[in-house]
């Protein structure tokens, strides 16, 4: 909902950092807060969605404590409730500062949400910091010696640092769309971890997908419940919530509980989606709008975000998502309900998966054959990629792998896409109650004989039976066709070439 940016340095003067703060004005046009104390710099670009009084705007102070919080607290009323809270706002960045006041970093567990914050005790001069379980909100750092910056993007650390780009990030970048393993594009930058906290100084993991076996359930009975509540908790806003509809089958099921008003789609004249969209559309009576793009909307739009940004863009359909949010903003929506992880959680992507499922060991080859980008190999940067995996089957590892860093890399593009729109994506396939009710259950149950299974059967009777049955594809974008290659092998060696062109 927000951009946040923090600093600890006598080096910032107030003049570099409020302009920084700035930079992520699209990320929170609604007000520009900030605060500092002694070397301690903070401010929050908002974007109001709940409680749209002044009195929710931040920093937010309660006593001696200052927060600044990017994301949601969907189960904020309940917290009220179920921990006796006396609340002045209808704020969750309320309910999430009382939590930490009440159990310190244990307050974590409690919250269900997208959530990157920062807390500050202007008595001690203590720092807490702390990120979603899956990494859904954003939160970059820099750190040499004392010296801290904290950033909900990285245009505002470049403007205050002189950071050099990692030819050893490239090579991930050129390999998997995306950097790994909380790395950057750029040395002396980092993603604070998700599913972490840091206290005193020192990083704490509070949260982790553990590897294990779990017996597969009876029935969809506590599934269907579970994927239920966590859409409805995501339609909690004071403003009109939207979603993506592209008539598959996860954007088409969050679109049938969800019942909002109009719904989007976006593609190209001769490759789209739009005979899907308009059956869903139409079968559950909710409006849908489909834009249609050329090539040359997109490499122009590609070129702005990418300057914009001043990092790379990840998979190319992150153009089209910004192009369809645009729109989205523009009829006067802040919210959009989007699909990221239900791949993830049900294992989608049925090509790799069951070629893990048929391997006795997990090896860098098979993997980077089966899963990579790009015509170059680099089998070092692969098993950089793996060398964070937990012991287990192929599968599993495959399975951890995707939940934890492939989906990192999604995340990073539905939220900067969106953002740069002034438009909150909310991704109910990515609610960790559904992680850990799925995480260890059998191949049979995740998967099935075709794919999806668990969901095609509790929406059976909700969504059109052509839209259950339809063939998995992904959100294409035609890049062999857009950048005319010839020079290079592929079209994605030419999409990275285009971004790092650019930086």
């Amino acid at each position: 909902m927000c951009g946040i940016l923090f600093c600890k340095s006598l080096k910032i003067t107030s003049e570099c950092f409020k302009n920084a703060s700035r930079m992520m004005s699209h990320r929170g046009p609604d007000n520009l807060g900030y605060y500092s104390f002694n070397e301690i710099k903070m401010s929050h670009n908002r974007l109001s969605i709940i409680d749209l009084d002044k009195r929710s705007n931040q920093p937010f102070k309660i006593g001696n404590l200052y927060i600044v919080f990017n994301g949601e607290i969907y189960n904020y009323k309940e917290l009220i409730k179920e921990h006796h809270l006396i609340v002045k706002t209808e704020s969750d960045t309320e309910v999430l500062l009382k939590m930490y006041i009440k159990y310190g970093s244990k307050c974590l567990k409690f919250l269900n949400g997208m959530f990157s914050f920062i807390i500050f005790n202007e008595t001690t001069e203590d720092i807490f910091v702390a990120r979603d379980r899956l990494g859904i909100k954003p939160l970059y750092f820099y750190q040499k010696g004392e010296e801290i910056i904290f950033s909900s993007e990285i245009s505002p650390i470049r403007s205050l640092k002189d950071v050099q780009v990692s030819e050893f990030s490239i090579r991930q970048y050129s390999k998997f769309r995306m950097t790994v393993n909380g790395d950057t594009l750029f040395d002396d930058v980092k993603f604070f971890p998700a599913g972490s906290y840091m206290e005193s100084g020192k990083i704490t993991k509070y949260w982790d997908l553990e590897i294990c076996e779990k017996p597969d359930p009876k029935d969809d009975d506590e599934l269907d419940e579970l994927i239920r509540q966590s859409i409805n908790l995501r339609m909690r806003s004071d403003v009109p919530v939207s979603s993506y509809l592209s008539g598959g089958l996860d954007s088409t099921i969050i679109t049938a509980i969800a019942r909002p008003k109009t719904s989007w789609t976006i593609g190209f004249d001769n490759l789209n989606e739009f005979e899907w969209s308009k059956l869903a559309g139409e079968d559950l009576k909710i409006g849908f709008n489909q834009l249609c793009v050329t090539n040359k909307d997109f490499i122009k739009t590609a070129d702005w975000m990418i300057k914009k940004r001043q990092e790379p863009l990840s998979v190319p359909n992150e153009v089209l998502i910004y192009i369809m949010t645009k729109k989205a903003r523009e009829s006067g929506y802040k919210v959009i309900l989007s699909g990221e992880g239900a791949d993830e959680l049900f294992w989608g992507y049925d090509r790799i998966f069951r070629w893990a499922n048929e391997q006795k060991e997990l090896t860098v080859e098979g993997f980077e054959n089966k899963y990579c980008y790009g015509s170059k190999k680099d089998l070092d940067i692969v098993d950089y990629a793996l060398s964070c995996l937990p012991k287990g089957s192929p599968v599993e590892k495959v399975g951890y792998y995707f939940q934890i860093t492939h989906l990192h890399g999604l995340l990073r593009r539905v939220d900067n896409s969106t953002m740069l729109c002034s438009v909150e994506a909310r991704v109910p396939f990515v609610d960790h109650n559904l992680v850990e009710y799925m995480n260890g259950r059998s191949f049979n149950y995740r998967m099935g004989s075709s794919f999806k299974e668990p969901l095609k059967r509790i929406f059976k009777n909700e969504i059109p039976k052509a839209i259950i049955d339809r063939p998995k594809i992904g959100f294409p974008v035609p890049l062999n066709s857009i950048f005319n290659t010839g020079e290079l092998k592929t079209g994605f060696d030419e999409w990275f070439k285009f971004n790092l062109e650019r930086i």
